[in-house]
Formats: C-alpha cells, sequence, structure tokens
C-alpha cells in the first residue's frame, strides 16, 4: 500500500499512515496447499473474541487489506488471509486457476489452522470478488460451521464481457482497469505499481475454472441460517450489480442483509466511503454474534 492511505481516523498512525495499534502483531505463516504453498498473513492483538477468515480477489494478495484486518482487530478479531494458490506470496503460476474449487479447499486448511489455534471462538468468512465468490462456495460445502458471511462484490454472477474472451484465439491482453476499483484515484496508482498484483491479461484456464465455479455456486445449495451480509458499489463495472443480484437471490439465506453504495465502483473497502463501509461491516458482525 502507498504511504497516506487513508485508515479509520480513531486511531493514531505511523508515518506510513497505517494505523498503531497497542500490541498489534501481523505475522505470515505457511501451510501445504493444493498446488504448493500457501503464505498466511495473520493480524492479532492480545485476546480476540472471534476469527475472520478473509479471502481477496482475482490477481491481487491480501496485503492490500490491511487497513480492513487492523479494524477488525480493533473490534476484537484475529484475522487470516491467505494468499491464494499463484497470488501474491504464494506458490504457483501467476493469476493461473485450473480448478476453482481448490480455492476453497486451500481457505479450508486456513480455516482449521485458525481453529486449531482458537477452539473455541466464532468464525466469520469475509470475502471480496472473486474472494466472495470463493467465500460463497465455501459457505456452501461447510453449511452450519459459520457464524457469520460478509461478501463485498461477489463474483457469483460472473462477468459476460470476460466470458466473451474465453473463445477468443488467442485471448487479447485486457487486464483489469485500476481505474475502475475507486474513486479515490490513489487506489488505481496503488494497485499498479504494487509488484504482488498480477497486471497482465486474463489466462483462458483462468476464465474457465471461474465460469465452472460460478456454474457451482449456482447449482450449490442456499445459504441457510448464516448471517449474511452483502456489500456492493452501485457503479461496479467489474462485477456488476443488476447480474449479482440475480445470483444472490439464488442462494440467500434466511438471514440476510445488503448494503449498496451510490456511486461507489469495485472495491468499497478502498472507496472514498470506505470508513462506512467498514462501519456497517463491523456492525453486521457484531449483530450476527451477539445473535
Amino acid at each position: 500500500m502507498p504511504s497516506g492511505f487513508p485508515l479509520v481516523p480513531a486511531y493514531p498512525r505511523n508515518l506510513d499512515g497505517w494505523s498503531i495499534l497497542p500490541g498489534m502483531e501481523r505475522t505470515e505463516t505457511e501451510l501445504d496447499g493444493t498446488r504448493g504453498r500457501i503464505a498466511v498473513h495473520v493480524w492479532q492483538e492480545g485476546e480476540p473474541r472471534f476469527v475472520v477468515l478473509l479471502a481477496h480477489g482475482y490477481g491481487e494478495h491480501a496485503g492490500r487489506y490491511d487497513h480492513v484486518a487492523r479494524r477488525l482487530v480493533a473490534e476484537g478479531a484475529v484475522v487470516y488471509a491467505p494468499d491464494h494458490q499463484g497470488h501474491g506470496k504464494s506458490e504457483g503460476e501467476r493469476a493461473h486457476i485450473e480448478d476453482g474449487e481448490e480455492f476453497s479447499t486451500d481457505l479450508h486448511r486456513v480455516a482449521e489452522q485458525a481453529r486449531s489455534a482458537h477452539p473455541d471462538l466464532p468464525v466469520v468468512l469475509l470475502g471480496h470478488s472473486m474472494g466472495g465468490l470463493i467465500a460463497t462456495r465455501y459457505a456452501q460445502k461447510h453449511l452450519g460451521t459459520l457464524d457469520a458471511l460478509v461478501l463485498s462484490a461477489p463474483a457469483i454472477g460472473g462477468n459476460p464481457g470476460l466470458e466473451m474472451l474465453v473463445g477468443l484465439d488467442p485471448i487479447p491482453e485486457v487486464p483489469i482497469d485500476p481505474d475502475i476499483l475507486s474513486r479515490d484515484t490513489s487506489v488505481g496508482r496503488a494497485y499498479a505499481d504494487d509488484p504482488l498484483v498480477w497486471h497482465g491479461g486474463f489466462k483462458r484456464s483462468t476464465l474457465r475454472a471461474l465460469i465452472t465455479a460460478v456454474q457451482a455456486v449456482a447449482d450449490g445449495p442456499r445459504l441457510g441460517a448464516v448471517p449474511t451480509l452483502w456489500i456492493h458499489g452501485e457503479e461496479d463495472q467489474l462485477i456488476p450489480l443488476a447480474i449479482t443480484r440475480e445470483a444472490i437471490a439464488r442462494v440467500r439465506g434466511e438471514r440476510f442483509e445488503e448494503r449498496v453504495y451510490e456511486g461507489a465502483r469495485h472495491e468499497v473497502f478502498n472507496e472514498t466511503n470506505r470508513e462506512e463501509v467498514l462501519d456497517d461491516v463491523v456492525a453486521f458482525i457484531q449483530r450476527s454474534l451477539a445473535g
């Protein structure tokens, strides 16, 4: 993240703009994934009251969610966030996905690691974009194991423009445009300058795997009784709101809330109203765990 990236202002900051929490620790560990070693980032302060599993999106890495993790830790969480295979500091060909089911399998191994370290704590799963697709599929496969679920712009309805690419030969180089991520122009600049972000186009295997994963969610069970919050930017071009709404309607359970942010783009956690978004997520988690 770039120097000066805005955070929740209630906490003092160091010279790089990151919040300073007494006793805050951010550590990295590894575990065996389905296709090599997976880097797992852990944020913790003192004795946590709940666990958050955080699943990042396509082409990025868990480190981009440092400000999200720190806010959740301030509210009592311990946060476990893997870099998915082929992403960030994990092993694997960059941005290559052969089987989307492997991502939820790897996430389950991270969940087991977190539960082993904190066996009596409730577990919240938060996923953004492709991470929202992974989180939804994880929740379907492990119904009853989560205490709350947060889906940020989940890619469970797909994107017709990206799906069209899979039939082209060759596939044109169409990387993600940093300008569509947020109204905050510093977010796009930081994304473009981040060496751990994949800046190339989509690979055919990746497109096919994502399409298959979207279909698996559509064919899977509803989310049942797990409290679920869906958050989305009204002006999201990467994961269109209308298409996602149709997909959400097919899987939502009986304890469901949604927030659509007017004018916001794809990365609501990095938007100009990011503090409002974080406040909403924290309030939802507090309500869910209290219930």
